[in-house]
């Protein structure tokens, strides 16, 4: 399938997306230079892959593609909440403690642009701001707020995205085995982007416990290409095309997939996990043409 089919839904999804998290953060009553570092941090740019795939769960599990233009307030708030972990995620990651990058997107980090201090309270904020979207998603029923919340939690908490971040800074300057890098990644970035599919089903009320069973396969394999593809633009991409320090990996010593496989073996893992993960969507038939066309995404980007 050719992710180039997917353009015309991806734009209307971004901006989909892109107007719910400028609504999201339009409040006033908010310190000015706090709001400033939470505007910048997620208005500033990005592909919006985990809003994406809410929205394209939300279709699978509903049997029909929202009309353009047309918003659902609920898939709405899944999709402004794992944007906003996201955002925390990398404020924090990018800190001189964690690893001290500079630039994100072609843009200075947070910390860089603000300072330390405000950079920390800004993904504070935007931490919390997630679970309150969530929490009073007026939408959705309260059976499905609370799972959402919980999967969420779950996701980005000491059992998800920071235990991950954990095991990454454990495992810096050693060479683990591919399984010990398969779990470090499964949690630290694909726990977000399953959450993201799962919460985007959830918002709905209309997925059953096969369908998101079937997403939570999808979504892990779905994760684990989107890192194994970000290993390999790391040593690939130009800084002026991915917005990133190419071969930053490799100055830090850290684990990867093409530290522990090579280009080569690290492109073959890729091309196997992508067909795994079309393969969880047999469920669906045709009804999750998008969540295929994002995974084909996942693995063709540039950037």
């Amino acid at each position: 399938m050719d992710s180039r089919d997917l353009r015309p839904w991806l734009l209307t999804r971004q901006q989909q997306a892109e107007q719910a998290l400028q609504g999201l953060l339009a409040r006033q009553d908010v310190p000015a230079r706090l709001a400033d570092a939470m505007r910048y941090a997620v208005l500033g740019g990005g592909k919006r892959l985990r809003p994406l795939l809410a929205y394209a769960a939300a279709e699978a599990v509903t049997d029909k593609e929202a009309e353009a233009g047309s918003t659902n307030a609920s898939a709405d708030a899944a999709a402004c909440a794992v944007e906003c972990i996201h955002a925390y995620s990398l404020i924090h990651d990018d800190l001189p403690a964690m690893d001290d990058d500079a630039l994100r997107r072609g843009q200075p980090t947070c910390h860089i642009q603000f300072d330390e201090a405000t950079a920390i309270l800004a993904g504070d904020a935007l931490q919390a701001l997630a679970f309150e979207v969530l929490a009073t998603a007026g939408s959705a029923t309260e059976g499905a707020r609370l799972q959402m919340v919980s999967e969420l939690a779950q996701a980005s908490g000491w059992q998800g995205m920071v235990a991950g971040q954990a095991l990454d800074i454990e495992a810096t300057g050693s060479s683990p085995a591919e399984s010990s890098l398969s779990q470090m990644h499964s949690l630290k970035t694909g726990a977000l982007i399953r959450a993201s599919v799962v919460l985007g089903a959830l918002a709905t009320g209309a997925a059953s416990k096969d369908q998101i069973a079937a997403l939570r396969r999808f979504a892990v394999l779905a994760g684990l290409a989107f890192q194994i593809r970000d290993d390999i633009l790391d040593v690939e991409a130009p800084t002026s095309v991915s917005g990133k320090q190419q071969g930053k990996d490799a100055r830090l010593n850290k684990a990867t997939y093409v530290s522990v496989l090579g280009l080569e073996g690290a492109r073959q893992r890729l091309a196997q996990v992508a067909t795994e993960a079309d393969a969880a969507l047999a469920l669906f038939d045709q009804r999750a043409m998008r969540l295929r066309q994002l995974c084909c995404y996942l693995v063709e980007r540039q950037s």
